[in-house]
């Protein structure tokens, strides 16, 4: 296992494994409505038998390697994390996301935590292209791939259905030569 600091007030990220499923649902039950505002990963992990088989997935991703989950803990507090939804290394392909509870934004966890994953998929896995997938409602998150250095390739209009609302979909990217310089 390791542990990146992140930035100089104390967070850090960690590997987000099966056996912390308890500590994971009770971020989530801290955070679901403002996690689950864009995004279905709060609705994914609505108890602990489910928060431990979304962890169990991300597990079977990083052993098949095509996808990995990470936490941001702050004083010893899961606050929020990271991930590769999809990594397709034969492709040269990776998708990051993100999440955070309300009281860990404004500190640049999830830029810090995003830059990390990013560096790695691309100066170790040779990933060529990395995608940042986000509703058009969601403007932090919006925010953090403008941060990366990412480009708005475009937007699926009504791409897909969260909470019974249609939402249109953004597509964001950075090629392995636009990070590296």
């Amino acid at each position: 296992m390791f542990v990146k600091a992140l930035g100089t007030g104390g967070a850090e990220l960690r590997p987000l494994e099966p056996w912390q499923a308890g500590e994971f649902f009770a971020h989530m039950e801290r955070g679901r409505e403002f996690i689950g505002q864009h995004i279905g990963f709060a609705d994914a992990a609505g108890d602990l038998e489910s928060a431990r088989r979304l962890l169990q997935g991300y597990a079977d991703k990083a052993a098949s390697d095509t996808g990995r989950i990470f936490g941001i803990w702050l004083e010893d507090e899961l606050v929020g994390g990271v991930l590769f939804r999809v990594m397709d290394i034969p492709q040269g392909r990776a998708e990051v996301g993100c999440w955070l509870e309300p009281a860990a934004t404004g500190r640049g966890l999830v830029t810090q935590a995003s830059k990390v994953l990013i560096d790695w998929a691309i100066r170790e896995r040779g990933v060529h292209r990395v995608e940042w997938l986000v509703s058009s409602a969601n403007a932090p998150s919006i925010a953090v791939a403008r941060r990366l250095g990412m480009t708005r390739d475009g937007v699926l209009r009504s791409y897909f259905s969260h909470r019974g609302v249609r939402q249109d979909l953004e597509v964001w990217s950075v090629l392995a030569p636009e990070w590296e310089s």
